[in-house]
């Protein structure tokens, strides 16, 4: 097989290892979609030269809370496909099924050098389905999969209980989320034991896709992320992921920096926003820029989202710019783009910095990513330009 090269020369590069702060003068060498060398002396024989001298080279920004493709750009409410309201627990729903590859946000987040994001069922239900991590690049949706299934969307707080109150349906308060989030879990609980039980006995068993996805959760297979503002819902997220023994992740935690300090011994990873947006409900009262840089100094892991289409995601990196005006320093900014949202995602041994090994996803800027002048200049997913201004 032929051998892709390329040789990308010159620029500032900021690595987002946390060995590494600032930018720094560095070649990049990449070989097959991967980046095969940064910095030192490599052959450079018959490579492919790029001369990026004036410019800057971060990892490609990485979203971990979006709808993109779910709630595409100009379609009308009434034909997005992020929430089906017709149930409160509906888990055997993927986004998967429902990726419009066509949404023009893609190429928005290419023009703001995203090049990976989380796309994940709505908030309207308590256990609305299950999202996909996936490469920005508009292409057959399996080949931008780079996880199908990336974790069970839930939701705690205002969002279920306003779709299904007037319905006289539970739940109508908070006590009914907690309630049928555990119940869907001991449901899950006693399917694997009859499949168990059933395949000791080597008899035929029914399937359930709902009771599977949720399975899956309970087997640590695929991480529940919790849709929830208050810190009230924070701590019953927590409560119950820890009664259940799931992997989780906080989503939003607008007052998470209330709780700082317990988040950090809990050991939770949050993804914090959309805080450019309007305090459009009750529970987003407390939102603040103070909010990343107080999960910082209390050393809770986080990443930056847009929550797109809440905010457009090309403007990912504003996010991050404004949490700098508050106090976060640049480094950590960049980080909860790069790296900290890839681990968010479990993604951290294939992106979210700029070394050997991992994919190379790349935005090339013209100046400093964090100044509001700053244009992303090229993107390049798996070695390959897929944007340029």
């Amino acid at each position: 097989m032929q051998r892709t090269m390329r040789w990308l020369k010159g620029a500032l590069v900021w690595t987002g290892r946390k060995t590494d702060n600032g930018f720094e003068q560095r070649d990049i060498l990449i070989r097959d979609g991967k980046i095969a060398q940064v910095g030192g002396v490599f052959d450079t024989n018959g490579v492919e030269c790029v001369d990026l001298s004036g410019f800057r080279v971060t990892p490609g920004l990485i979203d971990a809370h979006t709808h993109i493709g779910v709630c595409p750009e100009d379609f009308p409410e009434a034909l997005v496909d992020d929430n089906d309201m017709s149930d409160p627990v509906t888990p055997q729903l993927r986004v998967l099924d429902a990726l419009y590859p066509q949404d023009t946000a893609f190429n928005d987040a290419l023009s703001g050098g995203v090049t990976c994001v989380q796309a994940l069922p709505g908030s309207a239900n308590v256990i609305g389905g299950q999202g996909m991590t996936l490469k920005t690049k508009p292409d057959i949706v399996e080949r931008m999969a780079v996880i199908p299934a990336s974790g069970m969307k839930a939701a705690l707080g205002e969002n279920p209980v306003s779709v299904y109150k007037p319905k006289e349906k539970l739940p109508t308060t908070r006590m009914g989320n907690a309630a049928l989030m555990r119940s869907a879990f001991v449901q899950a609980r006693n399917y694997l034991a009859k499949e168990e039980d059933a395949q000791k006995k080597e008899e035929p068993f029914e399937r359930d896709l709902g009771m599977e996805a949720l399975a899956a959760v309970l087997k640590r297979e695929m991480p529940l992320r919790v849709h929830c503002h208050r810190l009230d819902d924070i701590q019953t997220a927590v409560r119950i992921a820890e009664e259940f023994h799931l992997k989780y992740t906080i989503e939003h935690c607008t007052e998470g920096r209330l709780i700082a300090p317990w988040l950090a011994e809990k050991k939770v990873y949050a993804a914090v926003g959309p805080t450019l947006s309007s305090r459009c409900k009750i529970e987003l009262k407390n939102k603040s820029w103070d909010t990343p840089a107080a999960l910082w100094r209390a050393g809770v892991h986080f990443c930056l989202i847009t929550d797109h289409p809440v905010i457009p995601i090309e403007h990912a990196v504003v996010s991050a710019a404004l949490a700098v005006k508050a106090g976060l320093p640049p480094d950590e900014a960049l980080r909860s783009l790069t790296v900290y949202a890839a681990e968010h995602l479990g993604l951290e041994r294939r992106m979210g910095t700029i070394e050997t090994g991992r994919d190379a996803d790349l935005a090339v800027w013209d100046g400093d990513p964090l100044d509001a002048r700053t244009r992303v200049v090229a993107t390049l997913i798996d070695g390959e330009s897929v944007w340029h201004r």
